[in-house]
């Protein structure tokens, strides 16, 4: 039921997965208006049903502009965060009842494409594009769209489009990787998962020891260290040198690079 963009790291590539984490993702989905299910998806059993028969758009609308912006949500109870030290969803499983806690998320965009009345209105099927912060269950924004409307609602369909800077349009089927193997080379990865800083070739080979530089702003050189990111810091010939994180004045390596790493992720570039 669930389709789109996953990013995997070979090699030393693996090293960027930890600032991919936190970006966040875009979604293509189908929300099913009248049917709670135990998952809040179509792979749970239905729990419930209500005729939305009396449902304007208007109303599914208003419903969908509240989910937007800042909002607390609580996570699906089958999800995988760890109650007492065990998965919610093994929990559920064993027939237990778990009622998680609401944690912060950001619903960016909560764009409606389509409402389509089905089985003569009795359920509403809904097409949206959620773009949300990493943490983000698109099955719970089904669920409280439908019990904010008062005929609870689930996900039936999802396909992530973005993880970051990364994309479907960039990504390769599993069969296709099978036939061939491309991947984004590190230093295309870096670049666009991470602040840039381009050095001098005095700055490359003080790094490549371990050294520290000038931060980037002092030096005059764009793409900054943040305090949620490091600096991709790459040679004048474009290849990735380093993580750099500026400490005060300076800047420290937080990784160094070797050329020959890259992500299984690409379209005929470079491997």
């Amino acid at each position: 039921m669930a389709t789109g963009v996953l990013v995997v790291g070979i090699n030393k590539a693996t090293r960027l997965l930890t600032y991919i984490v936190g970006t966040s993702k875009t979604y293509t989905a189908t929300i099913r208006l009248g049917e709670s299910t135990v998952t809040d998806d179509a792979e749970g059993e239905v729990t419930a049903t209500h005729s939305a028969v009396d449902v304007s758009e208007e109303a599914i609308r208003a419903g969908v502009v509240a989910l937007t912006g800042e909002i607390q949500q609580i996570p699906s109870s089958v999800s995988a965060i760890k109650v007492n030290g065990e998965r919610a969803y093994a929990r559920v499983r064993s027939g237990e009842e778990v009622t998680l806690k609401a944690r912060p998320v950001t619903i960016h965009r909560f764009d409606v494409h389509s409402i389509r009345p089905v089985d003569d209105g009795r359920v509403v099927d809904v097409d949206v594009t959620v773009e949300c912060s990493s943490g983000t269950y698109i099955r719970a924004l089904a669920r409280d769209l439908g019990n904010a409307l008062g005929i609870g609602g689930h996900l039936t369909a999802l396909r992530r489009t973005h993880v970051g800077p990364y994309s479907l349009e960039q990504a390769r089927t599993l069969e296709q990787l099978a036939e061939e193997l491309e991947v984004l080379e590190i230093s295309e990865a870096a670049r666009a998962l991470l602040p840039n800083r381009q050095l001098s070739e005095a700055e490359t080979t003080e790094i490549s020891f371990g050294r520290r530089v000038l931060a980037g702003a002092a030096a005059g050189t764009p793409g900054a260290a943040t305090v949620e990111k490091p600096a991709a810091a790459f040679a004048p010939d474009g290849t990735l040198v380093a993580l750099l994180a500026d400490a005060g004045s300076f800047a420290k390596p937080v990784l160094v690079f070797a050329p020959g790493s890259g992500l299984p992720y690409a379209d005929g570039r470079d491997k």
